[in-house]
């Protein structure tokens, strides 16, 4: 079942399937925004990741030296949500541990993902509690893909990325093979006064990883006016994604990520990893600006 709110720019659909966000249509442009999940390329649109980020190591991590087996980037996005409220501009989801979450990740929780329109904006909120007695470890992050290229009669590589940093940034690839990140090895962005072009190769090695360097983001058209822009304050991880060929770039800000390579330490000593204990709450939130 989905929900669907909208003004006088924008139309936002969400689904209560992963609490995924179907749709971003610019009424004025009369165009899609959101990916509308290809299965030729990547069926999905805008999932949520939790309670991890990409792969751990092996996908086994470790509370108090038990392993556990897991997935990449979670289950939220496969576990259908309850829509427990509903206003002219904002659409807010429930999904809370049950008998089954509990075997792959045994941390009691409560995983609130609100949507709110306001003019041309989007805001996304991440909220997290745990109604148990434990203190609990988690990543969550965002993976919405946008339709690059979005105007008739042109190429992904007319587009351009821009950043809030101006000359360059530095990230890491995932190790071959593993899913997980080869921080042993840094790479260069190179940026010109905050931009680079979406090279057609720039994913032929999965995401790019980027660390604590990233505030805001966006993709603007081939003219180099904006199309969409990201504001991610307090996210300390970021990942740029798209499935090589495919007509979609995804932006996706993190609040931790996917494990270095070779990690087999506890959970809770992981790199960016949150941590909620009772009668705390966790929030993060992102915010997608139209234009």
């Amino acid at each position: 079942m989905t929900q669907t709110i909208e003004n006088q720019y924008l139309r936002i659909t969400a689904a209560e399937y992963g609490a995924e966000l179907q749709s971003i249509y610019d009424l004025e442009r009369n165009q899609e925004v959101l990916w509308q999940g290809d299965p030729a390329f990547w069926a999905r649109r805008s999932p949520v990741l939790f309670p991890n980020v990409g792969k751990h190591y092996n996908n086994i991590y470790r509370i108090s030296g038990k392993e556990y087996l897991s997935r990449q980037h979670g289950f939220a996005r496969d576990m259908v949500f309850s829509c427990i409220e509903k206003t002219d501009c904002t659409i807010t989801y429930l999904l809370k541990s049950d008998e089954e979450t509990l075997k792959v990740y045994p941390f009691a929780f409560d995983l609130k993902i609100t949507y709110t329109l306001q003019d041309r904006d989007l805001s996304v909120k991440w909220e997290i509690s745990t109604p148990g007695y434990d203190t609990i470890y988690f990543t969550i992050g965002g993976h919405p893909a946008f339709n690059v290229p979005v105007l008739p009669g042109t190429l992904q590589q007319d587009y351009s990325l821009y950043f809030n940093k101006k000359d360059k940034l530095e990230y890491f690839l995932i190790y071959p093979g593993s899913g997980v990140a080869d921080t042993k090895t840094k790479h260069t962005l190179e940026l010109n006064d905050g931009t680079c072009s979406i090279d057609p190769h720039m994913f032929d090695n999965d995401a790019l990883i980027i660390d604590e360097q990233i505030t805001k983001t966006g993709i603007r058209y081939p003219d180099g006016s904006p199309y969409l822009e990201m504001s991610c304050e307090g996210f300390p991880c970021f990942g740029i994604w798209n499935s090589p060929g495919a007509p979609f770039v995804c932006l996706e800000p993190w609040s931790g990520r996917c494990d270095d390579y070779g990690y087999d330490g506890e959970l809770s000593d992981r790199p960016f990893i949150n941590k909620v204990i009772p009668g705390e709450l966790f929030e993060a939130s992102y915010k997608l600006h139209i234009f």
